[in-house]
């Protein structure tokens, strides 16, 4: 069965249908600059409407992106702390949800 509402992709495969912030939690810790580098949050749709997507950066910390669709300007933010990522990032998905 699918995701309900949104799905969490990393780039080395994981995947977790309508994740809790624990789930991002976790995603996002598993995070590395050689071969997991990044995590996307996007609608469980066809044509998605906004995502967010979590990259660890080099020199440390994490890049987050919001987007919200083609024609409107993405918000990225430097972060540092994993828990507060993930905690904004569940909040900001829930709003979201039948948008």
């Amino acid at each position: 069965m699918g995701a309900e509402y949104y799905r969490a992709d990393s780039e080395d495969g994981d995947r977790i249908d309508d994740p809790s912030e624990d789930a991002l939690f976790m995603l996002i810790e598993d995070l590395n600059v050689t071969d997991n580098t990044f995590v996307l949050i996007r609608p469980d749709e066809e044509t998605p409407t906004w995502f967010a997507s979590v990259t660890m950066r080099e020199e440390g910390g994490y890049e987050v992106v919001r987007g919200y669709g083609p024609d409107r300007e993405n918000d990225v933010v430097v972060e540092s702390g994993i828990d507060r990522m993930a905690r904004d990032l569940t909040v900001w998905m829930a709003a979201r949800i039948g948008r």
